[in-house]
């Protein structure tokens, strides 16, 4: 006679039941996932992205931050809509669906707002024609914020599974919200770069540290001086970048702004690429060649590694500093020219004038307003929102699905050295980003950015080591050593490593160091 077996039932795994429960199981996960982010349009991108799939709807908008004064959301996004529908949901918020969702602090459900006794004489409704529609409220009394979905995959409205899985998702995503609201708020109390932001058109500049604080503030003194600007310091700390929040916030913000990179172009060549040539001038000028001056007419020139620029250019560079007029190559008419010069280099102007390899004449004409960029290891505490800044533009520019740094990631990144700094820093994190996608992780991680199995800073090794892993190890070592000497007093740390304290416990999270149990 044959008895039941004992312990679980046996499940089917082609059945509904688990397909339901694996599907669930997914969901929370990714609810997980969300509160691991680290910055407010980030976890709205990744929660609407969710909430759209989750209830199958073809366009979503979710916003937080609502001002009391002129019912504006502070921060907002969108999936799925055209520019023009977008622009009418955001126009409509204070007087349509998501205002009522809003006052009443209840989620919305209709198969049809233009059928709906409730919507269908509002404008917004008749003139965007919406049928099926879910709104729901985040967080309550009030709400911190509002998600919109319309346009199903399936005919007909929003299900009672919809709802719950919408919602569900709605009560954890507020105090993930609230929490990087205010995260936000400490933020902008405590940066240092607010006066100078007050006054610039900077959005494209990321960080907060007070190395970058003090260059925005001398841009902002620079930008609206129509004098020449000199920028100096090492490759790869954002000179053109610079250069051009120089221009926008300038009166000559409307006109052209032109860049040069003096080192990309042949010694033959940089004379007629800068003031142009007539026809016959060299081989290839078959006809008037337009230089850069000409091109940037009522705007800005920005010459890139200038010291590479030949004698014979920078005596004629020289000249349309202190005259405004320069000679196209083979011209014997002058041109009177209206551009500002910024100019930038990542050599010693100083010394190639004592190795004369460029013109101390021309140098001081360049230098009427020096600003020297500071290098990365100045603004390590920008290194973090820095990366996530470039994590997100990986995905988007290669169409990844959105990973984001993890906290351990992060804190390897600001331990480590970066001698190309920013440039250096934005290329590793890109190509981090595309190997965790590739991987299908969800988060960026530090094998994702050191591949190689580089081992523990910590450990000592003989092998042949890279640049940067010599230094984390000395860094390592040094902090171990430091830490031992003063019994592990941060604050005596500190003072003899000239570091704050939050770099000092970064680097002890970072090398993995712990105190030694007695």
């Amino acid at each position: 006679m044959a008895t039941a077996p004992s312990g679980p039932a046996h499940r089917d795994p082609d059945s509904p039941q688990v397909d339901l429960v694996e599907r669930e199981r997914d969901l929370y996960l990714r609810l997980l996932n969300l509160g691991t982010q680290n910055d407010l349009p980030s976890l709205m991108k990744e929660a609407l992205g969710l909430l759209t799939e989750v209830a199958g709807a073809h366009q979503g908008y979710l916003e937080f931050g609502r001002s009391g004064t002129d019912g504006v959301a502070r921060w907002w996004t969108a999936h799925g809509f055209s520019a023009e529908d977008l622009e009418l949901i955001r126009a409509a918020t204070s007087r349509g669906i998501i205002a009522e969702a809003l006052e009443t602090g209840r989620t919305i459900v209709t198969q049809s707002a233009l059928l709906d006794p409730r919507f269908q004489s509002r404008e917004s409704v008749r003139s965007g024609r919406i049928e099926a529609v879910l709104c729901a409220p985040i967080g309550a009394d009030p709400a911190a914020g509002v998600l919109y979905l319309q346009r199903r995959f399936e005919p007909g409205a929003f299900s009672l599974a919809d709802r719950a899985k919408v919602e569900t998702v709605a009560r954890y995503l507020a105090p993930f919200a609230d929490r990087l609201l205010v995260l936000h708020e400490r933020r902008e109390e405590n940066d240092p770069t607010r006066r100078a932001r007050d006054r610039l058109r900077a959005i494209g500049v990321i960080g907060r540290s007070a190395a970058l604080a003090a260059l925005l503030d001398e841009v902002a003194a620079a930008a609206p001086l129509d004098v020449t600007v000199l920028l100096t310091g090492e490759s790869g700390t954002g000179k053109s970048q610079i250069a051009r929040v120089i221009h926008d916030n300038s009166p000559r913000a409307s006109q052209p702004f032109v860049e040069l990179n003096c080192a990309a172009i042949p010694e033959s060549l940089i004379e007629s690429e800068l003031f142009g040539a007539m026809p016959g001038a060299h081989s290839t000028a078959t006809r008037r060649i337009e230089g850069r001056v000409a091109s940037a007419e009522g705007g800005t020139l920005f010459l890139d590694e200038v010291g590479e620029l030949a004698f014979g250019a920078q005596a004629k560079l020289l000249q349309l500093l202190q005259s405004g007029v320069y000679y196209p190559l083979g011209s014997a008419r002058p041109v009177q020219a209206n551009a500002r010069i910024i100019a930038a280099s990542n050599t010693d102007l100083e010394n190639a004038v004592k190795e004369r390899r460029f013109r101390e004449d021309l140098f001081y004409r360049l230098q009427v307003l020096p600003i020297r960029m500071p290098s990365l290891a100045e603004r390590r505490e920008d290194i973090a929102e820095l990366a996530a800044h470039f994590c997100s533009a990986a995905c988007k520019r290669h169409h990844l699905p959105h990973v984001s740094p993890s906290p351990l990631a992060l804190r390897a990144l600001e331990a480590a050295e970066w001698p190309g700094n920013i440039r250096q820093l934005g290329n590793a994190v890109a190509a981090a980003a595309i190997r965790a996608a590739g991987l299908g992780a969800l988060q960026l991680e530090r094998e994702h950015l050191f591949p190689h199995g580089a081992p523990s800073p910590c450990e000592a090794g003989a092998e042949r080591l890279t640049f940067q892993e010599a230094t984390r190890r000395f860094q390592a070592r040094l902090l171990r050593e430091t830490l031992t000497e003063t019994g592990w007093n941060v604050v005596e740390a500190t003072r003899r490593l000239d570091l704050t304290r939050s770099h000092i416990y970064n680097l002890i999270r970072a090398f993995g160091l712990e105190r030694e149990r007695k």
